[in-house]
């Protein structure tokens, strides 16, 4: 409620053409480490109102950790600032992180020095997500685990633009051929319009998985008192 906000040391004001700007009421590191769950990340005020985690995956992230075995490889496309690359590292897998934007990549890197995990099995990579899956598909390689989260929009590192509406699609066909029926998929969304049951009828339909091998729900924050927001 707006009395629980009135403390609020910064107010992000969103612009709508993108963007925004943040209204500081009291002086606020330019960046801090936080607790989520069991992993630390760092925190920082982007012009986009972002401050480098979703809490909202924490519960994805034990998900990930109880789906791993010893050696899978994972394949995290979107990979923001890397909390479900750190779950699957966490838990032992190999893990590529796929995000294409540079400085977020170099953050996601941060928070897994901040974990004790930045010498364990992550590859890196700075690039566009489908021509990275492409390439792979090119290559043969295969993946026990596939985590996704698309943004609504957004641009590779070389100008490339992503859609959900129309490049969705094309990116999950490229990823069945990546895919070990073995292993497992997360796929989340914060698109609207994109709830969690519209998500869920794709991987049938592509991933020739049978319905009832399927989980769906949505995506919560647990607060005081028990409830969920």
């Amino acid at each position: 409620n707006e009395k629980s906000w009135r403390p609020a040391h910064a107010i992000h004001h969103r612009a709508k053409s993108g963007g925004g700007h943040w209204e500081f009421v009291e002086k606020v590191p330019e960046q801090w480490v936080v607790d989520v769950g069991d992993l630390k990340f760092l925190i920082k005020l982007t012009s986009f109102g972002h401050t480098g985690v979703f809490p909202e995956q924490v519960e994805s992230w034990h998900w990930i950790h109880n789906q791993i075995r010893p050696k899978d490889r994972v394949l995290n496309l979107f990979g923001y600032t890397g909390g479900s690359t750190l779950a699957a590292c966490r838990a032992g897998a190999e893990v590529t992180h796929v995000d294409a934007s540079k400085g977020v990549v170099a953050w996601a890197r941060e928070n897994a020095a901040i974990n004790g995990l930045d010498q364990k099995p992550i590859r890196w990579m700075v690039d566009d997500v489908q021509k990275f899956v492409a390439r792979q598909e090119r290559r043969g390689e295969r993946y026990q685990g596939l985590i996704l989260d698309p943004p609504s929009y957004g641009r590779g590192n070389k100008g490339e633009v992503w859609n959900i509406e129309s490049d969705l699609v094309p990116l999950l066909k490229g990823l069945r051929t990546l895919w070990d029926p073995s292993g497992f998929i997360l796929f989340s969304c914060h698109t609207p319009g994109f709830s969690g049951q519209s998500l869920v009828n794709f991987i049938p339909r592509i991933f020739q998985v049978l319905p009832e091998h399927l989980e769906c729900g949505e995506m919560t924050v647990p607060v005081h008192g028990g409830r969920l927001f």
